[in-house]
């Protein structure tokens, strides 16, 4: 018999009632609802993305994971975790009041401030406009296609189906003639009228966590409009495992991802289009990069067995499709051109990373790192070029940690530890959280100030020791090491805002993976630190951390800061790189075919590797 459970968004919002199925978890009851409730961790119990608070009927007894990751005082509150609550009586609850997107710190498209590398522009997409000699008596035996092949020294190989069907309007409504597009042999609009200078094509970073989508002319290389956004398959997982685990053997599951990402692109599309005045038909091509998970779910192929051992993408190979058949709304022959991918989790962002950053081309020894949910990390020169996945999960996003959260309006980007804790939040407002900067920040700071050890325990029993504002706040509370980084009123904040010890192993853990692809690459490549000429950090996470406090906690080598630079979105510059040039394009399919592989888990030193990176620099 089913139970009614009763969900509001927050307290003022008008609550839908849904019909339960009794055992079955809140979280699974609003997704199979449409009800988007936050699982960073895939409802694994091992977040706060997803908690909700109890108002009405009975409030089920917390389970473990409800105490160890809300606390006492929000377990007192009747907060509960959605993913751990099955349902068995009529309740109601107010989920989590969700931050505005529009308040995400999230990096776009822009070019770093030294620019990667110079492009000759030749997108491809050509235009001529031309006169047709249209059928004038019955005896004339010949069509409307063939006229218009034949002007322009094609054949009909070249013409689908889409542009047959303009045809009799667009050749008939305008004396002056129609303006032809094509693009790699193949013919993408018949336009009335003469609109040769309109080419525009779009370039698409599909990231774990964000997406980033901009416009630009293909014949200047200006960029119009850019817009990013949060990527709302994160609802279903944070981290690709989360959602390949989701959409592992279950269509359905596959297509929620699928139309999410979908949907996401086409209002990126409308945006950018209302911003530059842009029509949808007058863009032709697209370039998408992304991680291999977030390639095949664009493409509605399943990755499941990307999560699973040999981790085997089901296709690598570039590819270029019409987007009408993903149902993109741009000119309905438009192509979508997404880049080849090296192996399961080095995808195509990585490529265009490679590119971006011109590194198999020079004789120096460079290092890229793409710090992200799934990170990755690029070493070489022209000689040979090395990659692997160091996927450091959604904690520098905020996920896992106790006060953390992703860089928004009211998060603490950057700590100064001195004789106290100075904080600043991003937009300067009231702090909320801790977002991964600030965690570097701020761990970093800790360990300078003898509060954190090597091994990343926070030293409650050596409190005496530590200056007088620093020792009030390292506390013990029951049997868990904790860190005061603000108390209510401090900084604005409501609440008050810890690090805990448990906060501190997932960064260990996170930075462990980046900390020790590197060392690996470094290891099989046999590369010393003296021998890496540059040191380059891209991605959403990696533009903004403090690169003193990444490498004071062996998040990267300690090399010297001047051979450390920020290089941007660096997977979306490939991608305009791509778009703009049809020899750039050649270029990635040239770079992912010399790219080797080093699958971290399979090689024989990565333990004794990954749990000396665990550690923190003495």
């Amino acid at each position: 018999m089913a139970v009614a459970l009763t969900i509001a968004a927050t307290a003022g919002a008008e609550p839908r009632v849904l019909s339960v199925t009794p055992g079955a978890t809140i979280l699974r009851a609003a997704h199979a609802a449409g009800i988007d409730v936050t699982a960073t961790c895939g409802g694994r119990g091992r977040c706060t993305s997803c908690r909700v608070k109890f108002v009405a009927g009975p409030v089920p007894p917390p389970t473990i994971m409800d105490e160890v990751q809300l606390g006492d005082d929000q377990v007192r509150e009747a907060y509960r975790l959605a993913c751990q609550c099955h349902v068995t009586d009529a309740v109601t609850v107010h989920l989590a009041p969700p931050i505005a997107e529009e308040s995400f710190q999230i990096l776009g498209a822009g070019a770093p401030a030294t620019p990667l590398r110079r492009v000759e522009i030749d997108s491809g997409v050509t235009k001529q406009v031309v006169k047709v000699s249209l059928p004038r008596e019955e005896h004339h035996q010949t069509s409307d296609l063939e006229e218009l092949l034949a002007a322009v020294g094609m054949d009909e190989s070249a013409v689908s189906p889409t542009v047959v069907q303009t045809l009799p309007s667009a050749l008939r409504e305008d004396a002056d003639g129609v303006t032809v597009t094509t693009f790699a042999g193949k013919v993408l609009a018949v336009e009335r009228g003469d609109t040769a200078l309109l080419r525009f094509g779009l370039a698409v970073d599909i990231g774990t966590t964000t997406v980033v989508t901009t416009l630009i002319e293909l014949g200047s290389g200006e960029q119009l409009a850019s817009v990013s956004s949060l990527n709302p398959q994160s609802v279903f997982g944070g981290d690709l495992m989360s959602r390949i685990a989701f959409a592992q053997f279950n269509p359905g599951n596959l297509r929620k991802l699928h139309t999410r990402i979908i949907g996401l692109l086409n209002q990126h599309i409308a945006e950018v289009c209302r911003l530059s005045g842009v029509l949808p038909k007058w863009i032709y091509k697209v370039v998408v990069v992304g991680n291999t998970c977030m390639h095949h779910v664009l493409l509605g192929i399943d990755p499941s067995y990307v999560g699973l051992a040999p981790y085997a993408p089901v296709m690598r190979h570039a590819l270029a499709l019409p987007a009408r058949e993903l149902f993109l709304k741009l000119a309905p022959e438009a192509r979508v051109c997404l880049l080849p991918i090296v192996a399961g989790f080095v995808g195509a962002d990585a490529v265009a990373v490679t590119l971006a950053t011109h590194m198999g081309e020079g004789d120096e020894i460079r290092v890229a790192v793409d710090i992200g949910t799934n990170g990755e990390v690029i070493l070489g020169s022209r000689d040979h070029l090395w990659a692997c996945s160091a996927p450091a999960g959604p904690a520098l996003e905020g996920a896992q940690i106790r006060h953390g959260m992703r860089g928004a309006a009211g998060a603490i980007d950057r700590v100064v530890v001195d004789d106290d804790l100075r904080v600043h939040t991003i937009g300067e407002t009231p702090a909320l959280g801790i977002c991964g900067s600030g965690l570097i920040d701020l761990i970093a700071g800790l360990l300078d100030a003898g509060v954190i050890d090597a091994t990343g325990l926070i030293r409650v029993d050596d409190r005496d020791r530590m200056r007088p504002a620093l020792r009030d706040r390292v506390v013990m509370r029951g049997e868990e090491r904790t860190v005061i980084v603000l108390r209510p009123g401090e900084a604005g904040a409501r609440q008050e805002i810890v690090l805990t010890q448990d906060d501190v192993r997932q960064v260990q853990l996170a930075k462990g993976a980046i900390a020790s692809g590197i060392a690996l690459l470094q290891r099989v490549s046999r590369v010393s630190d003296d021998r890496i000429s540059e040191l380059m950090l891209a991605g959403g996470f990696g533009n903004y951390l403090s690169i003193p406090s990444a490498v004071r906690i062996g998040l990267i080598p300690r090399l010297p800061l001047e051979r450390i630079r920020y290089i941007g979105n660096a997977a979306s510059l490939g991608a305009q790189a791509c778009l703009l040039s049809e020899a750039e394009r050649a270029r990635a399919n040239e770079l992912a075919d010399r790219i080797e592989h080093v699958s971290l888990a399979a090689h024989p030193d990565f333990e004794d590797v990954f749990v000396t990176a665990m550690n923190f620099p003495a």
